[in-house]
């Protein structure tokens, strides 16, 4: 009761993110979100109020979208609204910086992307600003004279913008709209093409019925005739038709599109572009104008229904005419839009299904019941489309966007699209000679089955096919087919996924009031032990026939190549999902064969062992006490009586049982950490006999298994992925798994068994910690201080054990402590970091091994760096440890980002978009689940930069400029991360790179010069530090990297540093936009920024603001002004010193006038020394100058030119006065010039002389 009360007023959360309750610690995140949310507010209106936009306004925006992410819309709609009209003024604010404005602009895009939140009625938006923002950027007079540098995105970023403000403009806006462009609006005049856009993206479409009258009804008739009379396909059309498309989903039953059907599916086919007959000639103005496909398949959605049914008519029509083009020996450049036609068309008819049949109710205009699809309809609509479909599954592009087609299509029509699917999939599965047909048909399979499992009224039979396809299709995971290995583990997965693997024959004696179906199934059930088996054996003889013996000659590497580890991936996953689906029965079984096969082969350890055991872990994983019970003793046994003799321990190579033992051994270790609490003392036994063989193979398998064991009773992990909640051990005669086939997860019940370290476990890994990471610590420290001789390889071993150890408990590893580096960033606003709670209570009275293993892992490297530089292997070691000492608190943004990707592509694959509500299978939502944990653990964004990461970020950087370049190139990696991480700490770096371009230094060497180079231009994703949008930082960055032209350490002989000033240069340029010069806030931000910091659910913590703080802040800005004026001409002066310099060698020179010319402005003249330097230039020797300096005048011209006085006039007045007077054009010349001005104005004169002529 209570959370409605709230929803009526307005004051509970519009929409937050379902799965953060989930969690194990999910109760403490309704006070922490409210906390954040205060704190956002507070200090967002504080930025504001105070004029800072940098670095305040952008910081606390920035935490504003790391808020929506984590928690959602969880905001009041009080909040909702005033965060939206903020970020709208501020938007839309004149000269503001362009990385500014797409910030702002992004945000609010997510503010306003559902917009069923806020109705017209709680928001409103003028959309001239956003007009006069496009029309500034979009079609700027000065970008192409170099005045204006914008981004790429910028266009994208501006129109989505205006897409999501669309909703939201007022009712009388059409009509505003209509005058401002109808002038331009001439078929014959580039300014249609202007005019046509503008209406495409501005008019808006979703006004309820009772205001028609002011929206599309004002355009509608004169819009929809100009298509129609329009025949030669012009560039504006296609805009035309999006905007048809639009309006027609909006207003489904509105409009009577009736009359137009003939034509619109002409056009439709013609846009397509197909050739017909022998000798056709494709015209390529055709190609660049055909309309949009995703467009034209929202016009003929919106247009299907209805009383006449002569869109499905037209529609059948079309399919019939194009389906002989979908054949599989047909192909040419016209196919790509086939299949997109065929695979968005089902798409596009399930999502109008959904909205008119499940989608809640919402402001949005309904459809009328007169209007709605009805079953017969849809009937229609899949039999019409499914012939060219099933043609299009062996398509030459392949078969993705058949199996999607296949997918929504199985969704509405299951008994007319499955059926004859399974007719093409039955031969395929017994042919041996055409294996594409077989992948493309399985993929089409994976896509229609959950429908086929779900069975259901329209295709009860459904089911009935699952064991049979399963059977035939094993014979699929073939060695010497690797596509087809490959989707035929993706095919057993997603079945195995939907289906409980318990056998229910004994249901048919206990049970007479099963339907027929059922009792088939449930014969058909006690097939699974045998297909298990299968499975295994064919896994087996997949393995066997993978090892290195197999596979390599001598001299080949015996790392694994990338299709074994995808095969090895695919195998795990498939087996891992087939036994947690399985009975307990059947699981026993499977466990013993897993078992035999591992403890009575040995296996090489790069390829084949690495398979084995990951089949090992995934039984163990899915029942951990029966599956320990078996594997842990033995392979304990075997290990410790193979290293009984301590000779083994010196071994360069070892036994390989031993070797394939510890493998087998840190793998099952990969599981619910209190399972492995009752072998603790024979595992850590193992680990103090393997740690510290020589052998590195031997003592990287037992460094894996210390990680594994310290990472398995540290973390937060889900324990168990079955598709029903409690597993599938009940009495067949209280649960009958037939019901639960293809059964969706209930996100509100998913009764998720979380792994949530106790005490006893993390007391486990603080003696592991202390057991074995101490003592390497201490080693280290005292090998630093000279008291302990240490080789190489010793010195290796030891930092592969600290690195497991670090990378093993780093989830209850404090955070490194230290004082904040201050006066980075002068700010009026706090700058605090976000501090997100993810189940951890860190245990403070303990030492902090982060901070001991960052000391120790500094000190030994500058003793390396000055006694042994050459050790790289020991340096890459250190890299990772710095860079995971810095980042690690769990996981690894990488892999987190892998693993996003991946349940993306399986949510797609098996998704029910038809009923949407996250309609999802329960593993699906549990790993959905599981990644909201991961993502609050990397939250570390806005971290503030503290003096222990400043030392650390500075190792990086001297090792970036190491003498070897592998030990730069990796130690870059960590370097660019680390500067994504931490707060303005560009600033402090930028100087200390700076050194080593100096022209007077004469210790730099060519290495150290190139690193500093790499360092300066940045990785793909990362910072590049050569070009911050920051007046501070260019300043001292673009005259640097122009004089490093005189160091000595600079060679143009070395292909190597040439090119990289080339890439340096290359990348500024294509990345540089307009620095701002202006940071002025209107007043009309404040006065929002006050309502902002005023709204309670939650009220802020913050006192307001008062007027002398106020005008403090304007101080400020007024301050800011002058301050980036001033760098700006010192910049501009710098670069000038720099090029006109004499010695400087010629590729320099043309760097820094590259560098000058990308400093033209638009709202400021260049100073007057840059002018004369151009002008000079256009007589340069070198024509790459010549050509920059005529750009360049060209612009300063465009700043120089004077500005024209316009005078308004009325040119009815001018009328009205001839008509009055009966004064013919040449009597107008003779009027006294006492009459009025605007009458006898000289444009007048001009125009009557023509006339008179």
């Amino acid at each position: 009761m209570a959370a409605g009360g709230e929803e009526r007023r307005g004051t509970g959360p519009q929409k937050e993110v379902a799965y953060n309750r989930l969690l194990p610690y999910g109760s403490r995140l309704e006070a922490e979100a409210a906390c954040l949310l205060a704190c956002i507010k507070g200090n967002l209106g504080r930025a504001v109020q105070l004029r800072e936009l940098w670095p305040g306004g952008l910081f606390w925006t920035r935490k504003l979208a790391t808020y929506i992410r984590l928690y959602g819309r969880k905001f009041s709609k009080e909040d909702h609204v005033l965060f939206i009209k903020l970020l709208y003024e501020l938007v839309t604010i004149q000269k503001l910086e362009i990385s500014m404005m797409q910030g702002f602009a992004r945000l609010l895009i997510n503010l306003l992307k559902k917009k069923e939140l806020l109705s017209r009625d709680d928001l409103e938006l003028p959309w001239r600003p956003l007009y006069e923002m496009l029309e500034r950027i979009l079609y700027s007079k000065t970008e192409h004279l170099g005045l204006n540098w914008f981004p790429n995105s910028v266009e994208s970023v501006l129109k989505t913008l205006v897409k999501s403000c669309r909703p939201y403009f007022p009712e009388n806006a059409t009509a505003e709209m209509l005058d401002e462009w109808r002038p331009l609006m001439c078929p014959f005049d580039v300014t249609m093409q202007k005019a046509i856009t503008y209406f495409e993206l501005f008019l808006p479409t979703t006004l309820p019925p009772e205001l028609h009258h002011k929206g599309f009804r004002l355009w509608f008739d004169e819009f929809i005739g100009l298509w129609v009379s329009v025949q030669n396909l012009p560039q504006w059309e296609g805009h035309l038709v999006n905007l048809f498309a639009r309006l027609a989903t909006d207003n489904i039953g509105y409009i009577d599109w009736d009359p137009y059907v003939p034509k619109i599916f002409t056009r439709i086919l013609r846009s397509l572009n197909l050739p017909v007959g022998s000798n056709q000639v494709v015209v390529p103005r055709y190609l660049t104008n055909a309309y949009d496909i995703g467009h034209a398949v929202m016009w003929i959605t919106a247009m299907m229904g209805g009383p006449s049914k002569i869109v499905q008519k037209h529609l059948s029509g079309l399919f019939s005419s194009i389906a002989s083009f979908y054949h599989p020996s047909n192909n040419g450049r016209w196919l790509n839009k086939l299949m997109k036609l065929l695979q968005r068309l089902p798409s596009s008819v399930v999502r109008r299904l959904h909205r008119e049949r499940y989608k809640k109710m919402t402001w949005l205009t309904p459809v009328p019941d007169s209007h709605k699809l009805t079953d017969q309809d849809v009937t229609d609509f899949v039999e019409c489309i499914i012939q060219p479909v099933l043609l299009a599954m062996f398509s030459k592009t392949g078969s993705l966007e058949a199996a999607q087609a296949l997918q929504n299509l199985a969704l509405m029509r299951p008994e007319l699209v499955i059926p004859p699917v399974l007719e093409k999939t039955y031969p395929a599965l017994e042919t041996l000679t055409e294996p594409h047909q077989l992948t493309a048909t399985l993929s089409c399979v994976i896509g229609v089955a959950r429908s086929l499992v779900s069975g259901g009224k329209w295709f009860p039979e459904g089911p009935t096919h699952m064991l049979p396809l399963l059977m035939r299709a094993l014979p699929g995971v073939d060695p010497n087919d690797f596509s087809k290995c490959m989707i035929t583990f993706q095919f057993i997965a997603t079945f195995s996924t939907l289906v409980p693997l318990v056998d229910c024959s004994s249901v048919l004696q206990e049970r007479d009031d099963l339907s027929e179906v059922e009792r088939e199934l449930c014969s058909a059930t006690a097939e699974f032990e045998d297909f298990v088996l299968q499975f295994m054996d064919r896994c087996f003889g997949l393995i066997e026939s993978s090892t290195l013996e197999q596979t390599r000659e001598e001299t080949e590497t015996e790392k694994m190549t990338h299709l074994e580890s995808l095969v090895e991936l695919g195998l795990s996953s498939t087996f891992s999902t087939i036994l947690t689906q399985c009975s307990k029965d059947i699981f026993k079984v499977a466990l013993e064969k897993v078992f035999n096969f591992a403890v009575s082969n040995i296996f090489e350890t790069r390829v084949a062992g690495r398979m084995v055991a990951d089949m090992c872990r995934a039984a163990v994983k899915c029942r951990p006490e029966e599956s320990l019970k078996l594997f842990v003793p033995r392979c304990c046994s075997v290990i410790t009586h193979l290293t009984i003799n301590d000779d083994v321990l010196h071994e360069e190579e070892l036994d390989k049982e031993l070797l394939w033992n510890l493998q087998l051994l840190s793998e099952i270790t990969r599981v619910d950490g209190k399972k492995l609490l009752p072998y603790r003392e024979q595992l850590v036994k193992i680990l103090q006999q393997t740690l510290h063989l020589t052998c590195k193979q031997g003592y990287i398998l037992s460094c894996n298994l210390l990680h594994h064991l310290l990472r398995s009773t540290t973390l937060i992990y889900p324990t168990e992925y079955c598709s029903v909640p409690g597993g599938f051990d009940k009495p067949l005669s209280e649960y009958f798994p037939i019901k639960d086939w293809g059964k969706p997860g209930d996100l509100w019940n998913l009764d998720i068994q979380w792994h949530v370290p106790s005490s006893e476990e993390i007391n486990f890994a603080f003696y592991l910690l202390d057991t074995f990471l101490q003592p390497e610590l201490t080693k280290l420290e005292h090998h630093t201080e000279g008291k302990l001789e240490m080789s190489r390889d010793d010195v290796q071993q030891s930092l592969s054990i600290v690195h497991n150890c670090l990378i093993g408990s780093g989830n209850i590893l404090p955070p490194l402590k230290g004082e904040r580096i201050a006066h980075l960033v002068p700010s009026l606003v706090s700058l605090e970091e976000t501090k997100l709670y993810t189940g951890v209570d860190y245990d403070l009275s303990r030492e902090n091994h982060r901070e001991t293993i960052a000391r120790i892992t500094r000190k030994l490297l500058h003793y390396i760096l000055d006694n042994s530089e050459d050790d790289t292997k020991s340096l890459f070691l250190i890299i990772k440890i710095i860079s995971d000492v810095l980042q690690f608190q769990g996981s690894h943004k990488h892999e987190f980002d892998s693993r996003w990707k991946s349940f993306n592509l399986v949510k797609k694959s098996m998704e029910n978009r038809l009923q949407g509500k996250k309609q999802h299978i329960r593993a699906l939502l549990i790993d959905r689940v599981m990644l909201q944990h991961e993502l609050r653990t990397l939250t570390v964004e806005g971290c503030e930069y503290k003096n222990i990461h400043q030392g650390m970020i500075r190792d990086l950087l001297c090792l970036s400029t190491s003498s070897y370049g592998q030990v730069r190139n990796k130690a870059q990696q960590a370097f660019f991360t680390a500067l994504g991480t931490y707060n303005f700490c560009c600033r402090d770096i930028i100087p200390l790179v700076l050194e080593f371009l100096r022209p007077d230094r004469q210790d730099v060497t060519q290495q150290q010069f190139k690193g500093a180079l790499y360092c300066l231009l940045g990785n793909h994703s990362g910072v590049c530090l050569a070009n911050l949008h920051d007046w501070d930082c260019i300043v001292q960055t673009w005259p640097a990297i122009v004089s490093s032209g005189l160091s000595k350490a600079m060679s143009l002989e070395k292909p190597s540093i040439v090119r990289l000033f080339d890439d340096l240069a290359e990348k500024i340029h294509r990345q540089y936009e307009t620095i701002g010069l202006d940071f002025t806030v209107p007043k009309k931000c404040s006065e929002i920024a006050v309502l902002l910091q005023k709204s309670e659910h939650p009220s802020t913590n913050l006192t307001m603001l008062t007027s002398e703080e106020i005008q403090l802040g304007i101080q400020r800005q007024k301050e800011k002004n002058a301050e980036a004026l001033q760098n700006y001409e010192n910049l501009v002066n710098m670069l000038l010193d720099c090029v006109e310099q004499r010695n400087l060698p010629w590729k320099f020179e043309h760097i820094g006038i590259g560098f000058l010319s990308l400093l033209l402005r638009d709202d400021r003249v260049l100073p007057v020394r840059a002018i004369r330097f151009f002008v000079q230039c256009l007589t340069h020797d070198a024509i790459v100058v010549r050509k920059m300096a005529i750009s360049a005048v060209a612009g300063i011209l465009k700043q120089l030119k004077r500005v024209h006085k316009t005078v308004p006039i009325c040119p009815y007045e001018v009328s009205k006065y001839l008509i009055m007077f009966k004064v013919s054009p040449s009597d107008f010349l003779k009027i006294p010039s006492s009459t009025s001005l605007l009458i006898k104005h000289p444009v007048f004169c001009e125009f009557f002389k023509v006339l008179m002529f």
